[in-house]
């Protein structure tokens, strides 16, 4: 035994050492995948054993949350490592056209926000962003920024989805220049787009570090697949638009496997840190008219995307890094994309601003050490367009806190004006819910109002943590009527 821990010791020292040298970052987020669509994670049929091999050698966390169960403010969260409510993004972003009563043409992440392209590119980096934006509503327009604002030195991409689906898609722009349409499909034209950067970027500046967004469309609405993928899954489904969304899981696996094989031709792979996961949980099957494709799985956890039950934002959450990482692990620790940033600036040695008001923590130690890292403050979602009755949702340790607003009588809101974002600070929190997910990850039985000991302190935890998130979460003014 003593042998064994002695041979642990040594391997990770030897990997602490490796990881001395600033490694390159790629975070590749899926767009609507659920936690039970890969095969790592059980799914019977979908194939996905390049995601897989990233998770095995690597680390796979089993309690990895996103920043909230949609898509824009989970991007704007993940990139700024914040709550998307401080930087007032609380629902997904339509694109601008007239002005609404609720100003949601005016959202976006604003410029001054801090974002991990912005921490790299200021620590030496070069930067590039492929794939899905949906960080604001004037998509390559003037009067908002754009992904080059945010830090990124390259940039491909379209505003929300892939259109007309993730077949021969006509809206990506490329530096600010429409690029009109492609053939091929998504994923793999976004992650064609990274491997050249990758190459010319290696060619003229090869002992840069780099860090590459990778934003897939897939596997959200409206999918559209490889026929020679859909017709491998024919013999497993029983409806050939299940076939299709299973095809197009495994040809987001395809394109993975394809980054990878491009960092090993290039002689990247070992010091490149992949961090692999997606924006929300899965889409519920049809609820709306071209849902039709959504059979995604959460695996054993309650609620879908939009929910703030755990099938809403609990995701996948892969982290590989030779050089730095003892492989095969699979850790229950609490994390989340907001972790991204603040490791970043450990690895990177990236400064951050003074008196930045960051939700994460680093994960540094963790990965290259096992280190439990020291979690300041609890995880906090205030998601007001919620499917569910609870708008505002806690992770702390074992335990899961939901909370509806005056007793479910608050209205569902997409954004926050003055005078709504005054009512939803003056909110009370009410009909609590507390959850052990540890024992029970389909947050089945509730232990709120049982004896449980720790309920007190839980309840008081939320309530402080919600109004210190609505305090510092801003309010867009609308122009209609004046």
């Amino acid at each position: 035994m003593r042998n064994v821990v002695c041979a642990s010791l040594i391997i990770l020292s030897a990997l602490s050492a490796k990881a001395a040298e600033r490694p390159n970052v790629i975070v590749v987020i899926c767009d609507d995948l659920g936690y039970g669509d890969l095969g790592v994670h059980g799914h019977p049929h979908i194939q996905t054993p390049n995601i897989d091999r990233l998770a095995n050698e690597g680390i796979r966390f089993t309690n990895f949350y996103s920043t909230a169960p949609v898509c824009s403010p989970s991007r704007v969260g993940l990139l700024t490592g914040r709550s998307p409510n401080r930087a007032g993004v609380y629902d997904w972003i339509p694109e601008a056209r007239t002005p609404r009563s609720d100003a949601r043409e005016q959202v976006h992440m604003k410029a001054s926000e801090f974002t991990v392209a912005k921490l790299l590119k200021s620590a030496g980096y070069a930067t590039c962003m492929s794939g899905k934006w949906h960080c604001n509503a004037a998509f390559n327009r003037p009067e908002q920024p754009q992904p080059g604002d945010a830090g990124f030195d390259h940039w491909f991409a379209t505003q929300n989805n892939a259109s007309p689906s993730h077949e021969n898609p006509v809206n990506y722009v490329r530096n600010g220049q429409p690029v009109g349409k492609i053939e091929g499909y998504s994923c793999q034209i976004a992650t064609d787009e990274v491997v050249t950067w990758l190459g010319d970027h290696h060619k003229s500046k090869p002992d840069q570090p780099f860090f590459v967004y990778l934003a897939f469309h897939e596997p959200h609405e409206p999918v559209a697949s490889p026929p020679e993928l859909v017709e491998k899954y024919s013999a497993v489904t029983w409806h050939p638009d299940q076939a299709q969304y299973f095809a197009n899981v495994h040809n987001v696996d395809l394109a993975v496997g394809k980054l990878v094989k491009a960092l090993e031709d290039l002689d990247v792979r070992k010091n490149t840190l992949i961090v692999f996961t997606a924006d929300n949980g899965p889409e519920t099957l049809n609820r709306y008219r071209t849902a039709n494709r959504s059979w995604g799985s959460t695996g054993l956890f309650r609620g879908m995307k939009l929910h703030t039950h755990d099938g809403g934002f609990h995701v996948a959450g892969i982290f590989n890094w030779p050089n730095g990482i003892q492989p095969g692990q699979v850790l229950n620790h609490p994390v989340s994309a907001l972790d991204i940033l603040p490791t970043a600036a450990t690895l990177s040695g990236g400064d951050l601003p003074k008196n930045l008001q960051l939700d994460g923590t680093s994960l540094t130690a963790l990965l290259t050490t096992g280190q439990t890292p020291e979690r300041k403050k609890p995880l906090i979602w205030a998601y007001f367009n919620a499917v569910n009755d609870a708008r505002v949702a806690m992770r702390h340790n074992q335990w899961k806190v939901l909370a509806r607003l005056n007793h479910g009588t608050f209205p569902k809101r997409e954004n926050l004006t003055p005078e709504t974002l005054q009512e939803a600070k003056d909110a009370e929190l009410t009909d609590f819910e507390i959850y052990n997910v540890n024992s029970d990850p389909a947050e089945i039985q509730n232990l709120a109002g049982r004896g449980l000991d720790e309920e007190a302190s839980l309840i008081r935890q939320i309530n402080e943590s919600y109004q210190q998130l609505m305090s510092d979460s801003p309010a867009w003014v609308p122009v209609v009527g004046k």
